[in-house]
């Protein structure tokens, strides 16, 4: 997994048909998915229950590229080496899960993964601001975590505000909640290179019928990229 800033459109699987997650993740990527991103919920952390590192293992052989799992859990650090053993590239977890988000990021790259931290729509970029040399990504949550197909919260003075914190350290900043083409171009106008969609990619489509797919990513992804900053 090598860093570049260019826009990329993560379709989140828990919008996918559960009953084919392989084929899914095939379909998705065949029509222009750069990563597959994996919602991890407990019901405790979060008021809804998704998947585990078993689902993850399952799913990564059918993955060529970047498999990215948001931990939306707490604890997070007994479960950090199930998920790396899975076959995840990038593993996130929220600065609100717990007392101790930098141990967490150090376990998460000492596991052999790519290290990301996620904020709530109500905590501040300043929260991350003494992490971001252990962070290879920073997720901006532009809903509020456990449940898909949420309103889009605008949070792009949060974005602008930790592309400047960052400045040319290799770290993305990827959004989750509500993108679709019309919320695109507000966050990457602001700065963010990661995207995540659920039901924005995989409406009207199927394994049996995959090109709304690449329709989907495709109308994302020119909006946004006729705006990045």
């Amino acid at each position: 997994m090598t860093f570049d800033r260019s826009i990329k459109i993560a379709p989140s699987i828990l919008a996918a048909d559960f009953a084919n997650f392989g084929a899914e993740c095939e379909a998705i990527e065949a029509q222009g998915a750069d990563w597959v991103h994996v919602d991890v919920m407990d019901g405790h952390f979060v008021p809804n229950i998704s998947f585990g590192p078993t689902t993850c293992a399952a799913i990564r052989p059918h993955i060529k590229g970047v498999m990215d799992v948001h931990l939306m859990i707490a604890p997070v650090d007994p479960y950090i080496d199930a998920f790396a053993n899975a076959g995840a590239d990038v593993i996130t977890a929220h600065v609100e899960a717990g007392p101790h988000i930098h141990r967490t990021l150090q376990a998460i790259r000492g596991a052999g993964a790519k290290a990301g931290v996620a904020l709530n729509p109500g905590t501040p970029a300043e929260a991350v601001a003494h992490l971001l040399d252990l962070t290879d990504l920073i997720c901006v949550m532009t809903v509020n975590p456990g449940f898909g197909g949420q309103k889009f919260i605008d949070m792009s003075d949060k974005i602008k505000t930790l592309r400047s914190m960052i400045g040319d350290r290799p770290v993305h900043i990827e959004i989750d909640g509500g993108v679709d083409s019309s919320t695109a171009p507000i966050v990457a106008q602001a700065g963010a290179d990661v995207l995540v969609a659920g039901s924005a990619v995989f409406k009207g489509g199927s394994v049996s019928d995959p090109a709304p797919y690449g329709t989907n990513i495709k109308a994302i992804r020119e909006a946004a990229a006729g705006v990045y900053a």
